[in-house]
């Protein structure tokens, strides 16, 4: 486990929100996609940049984006806005840091929601993912 209180805070970037795992790099991807089975979305896709790296005969810390949602939720976002699927389905990175504080890295909804002017109608389906990330994240 890792102790969040003792690593620095990762960069800031608008619009993306970074929360300190208590677990390890693992551990957070196997709670965060049992989480996704649970809430009955879609796991897409796992991109393991770090393995990638690797299989390259390239070093980096440990980082992988697991791509997720459902087409419910998302098909009518991106019918209102269609440019919303630059940033659907969404997104969120598990990645480590060089003092090995492990970190969730999400766009926030409310960013989601300001740049692509969703209508306050439909911002519900995405606006639990960050309730979901912060859940995932409790010991």
């Amino acid at each position: 486990m890792n102790d969040p209180t003792t690593s620095a805070t990762p960069p800031s970037v608008e619009g993306i929100q970074n929360r300190s795992s208590p677990f390890s790099v693992e551990e957070t991807l196997l709670r965060l996609q049992e989480g996704i089975h649970s809430r009955n979305l879609i796991l897409f896709a796992h991109i393991d940049h770090s393995g990638e790296a690797k299989r390259v005969g390239l070093k980096m810390q440990e980082a992988h984006v697991l791509i997720f949602g459902n087409p419910k939720g998302g098909t009518p976002l991106m019918i209102a806005s269609p440019l919303l699927a630059l940033d659907l389905p969404l997104k969120v990175l598990v990645w480590q840091d060089e003092d090995d504080q492990v970190w969730v890295s999400s766009t926030s909804s409310d960013y989601l929601r300001v740049r692509y002017a969703i209508p306050q109608e439909l911002i519900g389906n995405i606006a639990g993912v960050d309730a979901f990330i912060e859940q995932t994240l409790q010991g």
